[in-house]
């Protein structure tokens, strides 16, 4: 009796696989929560880590730049806004497409974003955002209270650079303060305060660093959109204002190294 029950329970899974085998892939279809899911990845951009990387080196010069002379950086900071970079990056993508959701339509490399194609509403994009936020607080109560009002401060730059877009030429200098803002957060995540002296030079170079490689981008969508950049304003002499970002950025890197140094050697006259 079991020989039989077996042999057809073998029978059954036999002809089942059999029937997996020869399903049309078309009838195969993903379901409703899926798709909503991919959209909502897709809108965090999740996918593309480039952003987020722009988005936490700087934080990590300035974890480091704060470290005590001859100690490694903390690794739990460095930990710490790593997950508030991959947040807010996503954060931040998702409020520029609700800005942006018209005129990415007329644009063959954004068109196909979640909220330009339709594929998420603004409610759900809203909804999502919520959530990024919340994440991005719990991360941002762990520093201190000096920290925490930088980081209150750093949405004003992040809900506004999308509309720059609109109405100069400049956009890049948004940008390049929004990026770089962890460069104020992290210093003071470590130290409790900012010295201006200090930061002010690393925030100057990362600033025209971001200028430099976001012109370069820009001349991806030339003219295909309703948005203003530097690209469209200085198309016919791009390399000039590039050229000049970079030798601001190298100036601002060695006025950095100069007042570290002038630190460092003061810290060693006072310790003597």
């Amino acid at each position: 009796m079991s020989c039989v029950f077996l042999r057809f329970k073998s029978d059954r899974w036999t002809r089942s696989l059999y029937t997996l085998r020869y399903l049309h892939a078309s009838e195969i279809r993903p379901s409703k929560s899926s798709h909503l899911l991919k959209s909502y990845f897709e809108l965090g951009r999740f996918a593309r880590p480039t952003g987020t990387w722009l988005l936490y080196l700087p934080c990590t010069w300035s974890i480091a730049l704060a470290a005590p002379p001859g100690h490694l950086p903390d690794l739990y900071m460095l930990a710490l806004f790593g997950m508030g970079s991959v947040l807010m990056r996503s954060a931040g993508c998702t409020i520029n497409d609700m800005w942006d959701k018209k005129y990415d339509t007329l644009v063959k490399r954004t068109k196909d974003r979640p909220l330009a194609s339709g594929a998420l509403n603004f409610p759900q994009a809203l909804l999502f955002l919520g959530a990024q936020l919340s994440a991005s607080l719990v991360i941002l109560l762990q520093l201190n209270w000096y920290s925490v009002f930088l980081g209150f401060m750093s949405m004003i730059p992040v809900i506004t650079y999308p509309l720059f877009k609109r109405v100069t030429y400049w956009p890049q200098l948004v940008l390049g303060l929004t990026l770089n803002w962890g460069i104020w957060l992290g210093y003071s995540a470590i130290n409790g305060f900012c010295v201006f002296s200090v930061c002010t030079p690393l925030y100057l170079a990362a600033v025209c660093w971001t200028c430099t490689y976001d012109t370069i981008y820009s001349h991806q969508v030339l003219h295909s959109t309703g948005v203003l950049c530097w690209a469209i304003l200085l198309s016919w002499v791009i390399l000039t204002p590039s050229s000049h970002f970079l030798s601001i950025l190298l100036a601002s890197i060695g006025q950095l190294y100069t007042i570290q140094y002038m630190h460092i050697r003061i810290l060693k006259m006072t310790s003597a």
